[in-house]
């Protein structure tokens, strides 16, 4: 076993208070000095079905899960369906044990609740641990819980085990409980925690395990975020005042974070009957003069197609969020998938004309969500952040300095009482939708319902200025003509920042590429330092920017490669379909290694994946991603 970092997998079931835990050691890991990363799986159940959380720790920075991990917190399934072998979905009661033993590493740890857990009733656990030389833990956490009056305090317990094995000071997790726990159970959970610790102790042979925790400092101030977390700080601090959803996974913790906080500042949230009425509740508070936003998840986004439309020909700004999971149809709910990306750039009817930011990072989320209100409502277009449940819901530690910014109200192109005066009108309306051929960013400025002088029309059929309906072959191509002219004017504006949305990563003058949209940038350019340790030339590009497309950006960094592996979680590759659909000439130098089986890529996979087909050439020696040659192989 390593000693440079600790990767905890803390298993049970759902409702046994998995992710709360996970997420209080991994903030005292982090006050500790360590830099954290979190990575979550869970089923699509309320409660009962086997979940886990991982918290990868180390001295140094983390931008991935790692692959496998060291040490194993198996709680049980409290609220297991049916304990009974037979039964269909199996002995759901051990399977936070059982279904954890294949990416436990050789010397690893596992802890196991004997109170609920009998080992002996998996039928090769005793081989298996001898064969890796795992160090096997069976205190009874349930009995010593119900001592302290409580079986939910069994984690706590759990945690004090962890520290006492890996030789972790109880000084954090009890300041950590100090912060999060109310006082009435704090005094029991402090208690439980050190009579845990004393325990292992002295029951057991702590010194067995080679189990050292790295120490670590942060030369700042750290927070502890998701990409959720993120995207709902920017869109609040860029002056969202409202938003309207229906819960669906993974897209409710916006909706909730940002259903929390905006009444703190003013502003409102509104849990509507379904997908439809809330784009279009955001797309009428938006034309009603609010900074507005709406989102959803799989089927629940393709219900807001129509809305969408709606926002793109009467050029009403509004923010959607799409949290991307498994599909087609409800597919697996809270699995992490990348196969919306068609979808999102090309649902509704008629030509696209909205803007795509995918993040990559927990600190992106933030940045792209306050650019994606910045452009909207200076561009009068709707713009879309795609991210997924790995983005959403992965704790990563960021310097809180990256939060540290001014907001920002501004409503963009809007005129006020004084400047409509002198605008444009016909019959007695504003020109709301004037066509200038000398306005190079097509954008017409617009007045707010209820300024004098600003009165039009909105209606989703093609109109004229005014807004009334026009199917005039002409004036249709000046209305198409200007509408599209906006993308050209966001790229060259997205070109010219000083920070681009696009993460170049490795040596400028390497030999091979490769290349990934969103969630899968940390993962792939842990990889990438890994292939150059070993005598490879390989450098990154994780792209953000999915519509309008940054040509010149990828062109540069496919011109400098000669072949480039394209690392995307769906079965069709449809990153690689979009860069090909935009750059055809570099189709043969375009590989694809693709992962959609739920879970998502550790950095050995994609290690594998470039040395045996961009350098060896040949079959990947196991089942759970797939590659597909470039087009001239």
């Amino acid at each position: 076993m390593t000693d440079h970092e600790l990767i905890w997998r803390i298993a049970g079931g759902s409702g046994d208070g998995i992710a709360s835990t996970s997420q209080n050691f991994a903030k005292a890991l982090m006050r500790s000095g360590l830099h954290v990363f979190t990575h979550r799986h869970y089923p699509s159940r309320i409660r009962g079905g086997h979940t886990y959380t991982e918290i990868r720790a180390a001295a140094d920075p983390v931008k991935s899960r790692g692959d496998g991990y060291n040490f194993l917190l198996a709680l049980g399934d409290s609220f297991a369906r049916n304990p009974q072998q037979e039964a269909y979905y199996g002995n759901e009661e051990i399977k936070p044990l059982s279904e954890n033993l294949d990416e436990l590493r050789e010397g690893g740890v596992i802890v196991y609740d004997s109170g609920l857990l009998d080992a002996s009733e998996i039928e090769d656990f005793e081989a298996r641990v001898e064969e890796n030389n795992w160090h096997v833990f069976d205190p009874d956490l349930r009995s010593l819980a119900r001592e302290h009056g409580r079986e939910v305090m069994r984690n706590t317990a759990g945690v004090g085990v962890t520290c006492a094995i890996a030789g972790i000071d109880l000084e954090w997790i009890e300041d950590l409980m100090t912060d999060a726990m109310p006082e009435k159970i704090l005094e029991p959970n402090i208690e439980i925690l050190h009579e845990a610790y004393e325990m292992v102790q002295e029951e057991y042979d702590v010194e067995a395990p080679d189990v050292a925790v790295p120490e670590g400092e942060h030369d700042e101030e750290q927070v502890l975020l998701s990409g959720s977390d993120s995207i709902a700080y920017g869109a609040l601090d860029e002056g969202c005042r409202f938003i309207a959803g229906y819960p669906m996974t993974p897209w409710t913790e916006v909706f909730t974070i940002m259903s929390q906080n905006l009444p703190e500042v003013g502003g409102i949230s509104e849990q509507v009957e379904d997908e439809i009425a809330a784009a279009a509740l955001a797309i009428g508070a938006s034309h009603a003069g609010v900074k507005a936003m709406s989102g959803s998840s799989g089927g629940g986004f393709a219900l807001m197609s129509e809305p969408l439309g709606l926002a793109e020909m009467t050029e009403t700004p509004v923010v959607l969020i799409e949290a991307m999971r498994a599909g087609p149809s409800t597919g697996m709910p809270t699995k992490p998938e990348q196969g919306d990306l068609e979808h999102v750039l090309y649902t509704s009817q008629g030509d696209s004309n909205r803007v795509v930011f995918a993040p990559g990072t927990v600190d992106e989320a933030y940045d792209q969500a306050r650019k994606a209100f910045q452009i909207a409502y200076e561009y009068q277009i709707p713009a879309i952040v795609l991210y997924d449940q790995k983005l959403g819901g992965e704790l990563t530690n960021v310097p809180a300095s990256h939060y540290d910014r001014e907001p920002n109200p501004s409503l963009g192109s809007t005129l006020t009482e004084a400047e409509l005066e002198d605008a444009e009108h016909e019959g007695g309306k504003f020109a709301r939708f004037q066509y200038d051929p000398d306005n190079d960013e097509g954008v017409s400025p617009r007045s707010i319902p209820g300024q004098k002088g600003g009165r039009f029309l909105a209606t989703g059929n093609e109109h004229m200025p005014e807004g009334h309906i026009s199917e005039d072959p002409d004036n249709r191509v000046y209305q198409m003509n200007r509408r599209m002219r906006k993308l050209e004017a966001i790229r060259e504006e997205l070109d010219s920042q000083e920070k681009s949305h696009q993460t170049q990563y490795g040596p400028e003058d390497a030999e091979y590429g490769i290349m990934t949209f969103g969630s899968n940038q940390g993962t792939v350019e842990e990889a990438v330092d890994r292939l150059n340790e070993a005598g490879h030339s390989v450098k990154a590009l994780g792209v953000s920017d999915l519509m309008p497309y940054p040509e010149n950006e990828v062109s540069e960094f496919l011109e400098s490669v000669d072949k480039c592996l394209v690392v995307e979680m769906n079965a069709s590759a449809q990153f690689r379909g979009l860069t090909q659909k935009e750059l055809g000439q570099y189709g043969e130098k375009l590989s694809s290694l693709l992962k959609y089986n739920g879970n998502p890529f550790e950095p050995a996979e994609i290690v594998e994946g470039f040395e045996v087909n961009i350098v060896e050439g040949g079959d990947l020696p196991h089942t759970r991603t797939k590659f597909v040659p470039a087009a001239g192989d």
